[in-house]
């Protein structure tokens, strides 16, 4: 008895948008490379990438807010 084959999945690498397989071969997935991988691990960890929030409201600000008892 033989085992399927699995189909190779190709998908666009994130950072440079190249082919990568995405499949336990593929050490750096959904990356096409360790290169690919690591400059966007450092644009996370520089900052450049962010997440959108709403500013905080101003009653948040104040530290005995939990505290105070409300009007």
């Amino acid at each position: 008895m033989t085992i399927p084959s699995i189909p190779r999945r190709i998908v666009a690498c994130p950072r440079c948008r190249g082919d990568s397989v995405y499949a336990a071969e593929n050490p750096f997935r959904p990356f096409c490379s360790e290169r690919c991988k690591n400059n966007d691990f450092g644009a996370w960890a520089s900052e450049s990438y962010r997440l959108a929030a709403k500013p905080p409201a101003p009653e948040d600000d104040d530290p005995d807010a939990p505290f105070r008892t409300p009007r």
